[in-house]
């Protein structure tokens, strides 16, 4: 399967490591590729993980049958329509953002909350892709290796 993982920072580059280590066709997308490649952290992960392509958030979600949005829960509109409309349209899109305000500091709080949510509002924006709300709620480590970090059976809330 070819999957996008909008984002590159530790979730994404687990998610996108991981679908790798599946078999999976994986890209990373990020906003500027030469940009994100001069980040040593980054570009020596990636040098690494060379099977996983790097692009960017319009190539990944162009590349992926399935789209999924690891980005800053501030920065997750902005990233999607970077991707376009077009590349999400029927696809599944899962959202493991968060709607983290840290402009008060920490411990932060949600900019989006009560009536509504950032999945809401990616649905909304995004009507044609199928998004699921998943993953969020736990670390990077876990998302990808649930067997070795808590063992035996487990069930995810989507």
């Amino acid at each position: 399967m070819q999957i996008a993982v909008l984002g590159t920072g530790v979730v994404g580059q687990t998610l996108a490591e991981r679908f790798d280590d599946l078999g999976h066709e994986a890209i990373i997308g990020t906003r500027n590729v030469d940009t994100t490649m001069t980040n040593a952290p980054f570009a020596a992960w990636a040098a690494a993980h060379s099977a996983v392509r790097v692009g960017t958030f319009a190539e990944a979600a162009g590349f992926g049958s399935i789209v999924v949005n690891a980005t800053s829960g501030s920065a997750s509109l902005a990233a999607l329509t970077a991707a376009g409309t077009e590349q999400l349209a029927d696809k599944v899109l899962i959202d493991a953002s968060n709607p983290l305000d840290f402009s008060q500091g920490f411990p932060p709080s949600l900019f989006v909350k009560d009536t509504d949510s950032l999945a809401e509002r990616i649905q909304a924006a995004f009507p044609a892709a199928r998004v699921v709300k998943t993953l969020n709620t736990m670390t990077a480590g876990l998302m990808a290796h649930p067997q070795q970090l808590a063992g035996g059976d487990h069930s995810v809330f989507v």
